[in-house]
């Protein structure tokens, strides 16, 4: 038992004898959430999960034994949790539109059953390992969750419960250790949320995370397990672009952690995620999702520890086996909340006020990411992908600098592309992946052979245009030729009919890699065809006017990813069209010779 010694915000100094740092603590009457973050002696610094409103001095501390913690067991998908693992549907029933401060409210249902099927191998007097799935649970109609042993318990078989409806809170098997220590396992267990979860060992992943979105796949892929950000300046559209990968991707399970973000853009994905079909199951998305939300007016310190909270989470359904996408919304709220901590702390500042600690702080976040083989023998990978809101959408201010040296995927948004109506807004000259060649494997393999090389003549073809367009903000399009202004003209399809991409549209919102790919060969195969037939003296003007431009563009929108046989019918069409005009021209040119 301790007391309050000093209130400073969120940062409470008490004299507690015997706490430990990074305990979790009660303070004063209302019972308030905090954790111990410094250590002197019998005083303890400890940061606050809600407001100190009215706490004064002399009033009690509790220590609870434990650092900060997240349940891990079935009921997690579909729900929506604050930035310490509290249910914000049950918080609204219990205390209304207002959070209460002091709520204690678990984040799994105690009343619920489960049924519960154990696993063969489980059986009184059998060994189990930590990691070891002892049975399962289906969770939603598309997830079955398998109960682990946790990671730090094993042990002999005392006891095994049969298969039937349980609660979470129920024991369903006893073990002895080899100290002769008895553990009551039941069907969640606790993980403190800074201590990575463990796993068996790393493999290096060549399967690309699939977003559906043509500019993050073809150009710029993300693998399983990998980390990425998406830094851009306020309206470049970062929230829709994380809301598309959520939708979308690949992944059996979807994590958004809504960190520090304004109220209104939670509350629109609170409010449309229920009511939208997963693509791959054509089931409610949130049957595999599940949220957390710690909105910018919610206490800041919630907010640093809604990071570690999700990613736990994320890790918890890898060691099941499942490929895990969490998305970060933003890391530059986090990065504030650290900072005004560790002013409160009085900490030395270095740039622009961050503490010195701020890189080491997100490459270990980073880090936690990865595809793994789990304890139980299982391949599992987290993926991360955290937003990035530079003041002023300048990419050199800390916490995107240092983020950029970290992740290995790179997807920046740019404010020109999104004033011009241009989404996704992602600017394929700042943007880079460095999982190239390791997706191209994958890509070679089930979708066409040329991928890399169509990649890297698009990349190449829109940087060179973006030179030649600021020779025609100097000098005109007169100052260039024939073969350069089709460059232009070419580049500019390219932008229109491949990386503009509408997340409105019913046909276009998804894009399968199949339909990426022969979008991007039809624009490229016309290009080079064009090319070609500007050397045998067609006019620029045209090849300009041919009415195949304007249905290049409404391509990607007039055919699903069902219908690919008729995208090659008009590439067919493109190609008869072209040859037509080579064939009129050679005659030209022989008879101009002769």
């Amino acid at each position: 038992m301790g007391e309050v010694i000093e209130i400073n915000g969120p940062i409470v100094s008490i004299h507690h004898p015997g706490i430990l740092n990074g305990e979790q603590v009660k303070i004063g009457k209302l019972g308030l959430l905090g954790e111990v973050i410094h250590l002197r002696e019998d005083h303890a610094l400890v940061q606050v999960y809600e407001s100190t409103e009215s706490v004064k001095p002399g009033e009690e501390v509790v220590g609870l034994q434990h650092p900060l913690s997240v349940e891990l067991g079935p009921g997690l998908l579909g729900e929506i949790f604050d930035g310490v693992q509290r249910p914000l549907q049950q918080i609204l029933e219990l205390s209304g539109q207002q959070i209460s401060r002091g709520l204690d409210v678990p984040a799994l249902d105690r009343d619920k059953l489960w049924h519960f099927v154990p696993s063969e191998d489980i059986e009184v007097g059998s060994q189990v390992v930590p990691g070891q799935v002892i049975g399962t649970v289906q969770e939603t109609q598309t997830i079955e969750h398998k109960i682990l042993v946790p990671p730090d318990c094993e042990g002999e078989v005392m006891v095994a419960a049969p298969q039937g409806d349980y609660s979470i809170e129920e024991v369903i098997l006893q073990l002895r250790n080899p100290q002769g220590h008895v553990s009551k396992l039941k069907m969640y267990h606790k993980w403190p949320v800074r201590i990575p979860r463990p796993y068996a060992g790393r493999d290096p992943s060549n399967k690309p995370l699939m977003t559906g979105q043509r500019v993050l796949d073809t150009f710029f892929p993300l693998l399983k397990g990998g980390k990425a950000a998406v830094p851009g300046p306020f309206g470049a559209g970062k929230t829709m672009v994380q809301q598309q990968i959520a939708r979308w991707a690949n992944a059996d399970i979807v994590l958004y952690v809504g960190c520090g973000e304004r109220g209104n853009e939670l509350v629109d994905i609170l409010e449309s995620f229920p009511q939208l079909t997963d693509p791959h199951t054509n089931r409610s998305l949130m049957e595999r999702t599940f949220l957390v939300a710690n909105t910018s007016n919610m206490p800041v310190v919630a907010r640093e520890a809604s990071i570690y909270v999700g990613v736990t989470m994320a890790e918890y359904y890898r060691d099941q086996g499942y490929d895990v996408v969490m998305v970060a919304d933003s890391t530059s709220r986090w990065a504030e909340a650290l900072r005004e901590v560790s002013g409160r702390l009085g900490q030395m500042p270095v740039e622009e006020g961050y503490p010195a600690y701020l890189a080491s702080r997100l490459a270990a976040f980073y880090e936690r990411a990865g595809s793994v083989r789990t304890l139980a023998g299982d391949d599992g990978s987290v993926t991360l992908i955290g937003a990035v809101s530079p003041p002023g959408g300048d990419f050199s201010e800390p916490v995107t600098s240092h983020t950029k040296e970290i992740i290995r995927t790179f997807w920046a948004l740019s404010k020109p592309l999104a004033d011009a109506r241009h989404y996704p807004a992602v600017s394929w000259l700042d943007s880079f992946s460095e999982y190239q060649l390791r997706a191209a494997e994958w890509w070679a393999a089930n979708v066409d052979v040329n991928w890399s090389a169509r990649r890297e003549q698009a990349l190449s073809l829109l940087t060179t245009a973006q030179e030649l367009e600021r020779i025609v903000n100097l000098v005109g399009p007169e100052a260039l030729s024939s073969a350069q202004r089709w460059m232009l003209e070419s580049a500019g399809l390219l932008k229109e009919a491949v990386l503009q991409q509408s997340a409105l549209d019913p046909v276009d919102s998804y894009c399968s890699p199949h339909k990426q790919f022969k979008l991007l060969d039809i624009i490229l195969c016309f290009y080079d065809e064009g090319a070609d037939l500007i050397n045998l003296g067609v006019p620029v003007e045209q090849l300009q006017s041919l009415p195949l431009i304007g249905e290049l563009k409404r391509l990607k929108s007039r055919y699903s990813s069902d219908e690919l046989d008729k995208i090659t019918e008009f590439g067919q069409t493109i190609d008869d069209t072209l040859r037509v005009m080579r064939a009129e021209y050679s005659t030209n040119n022989r008879e101009a010779e002769a």
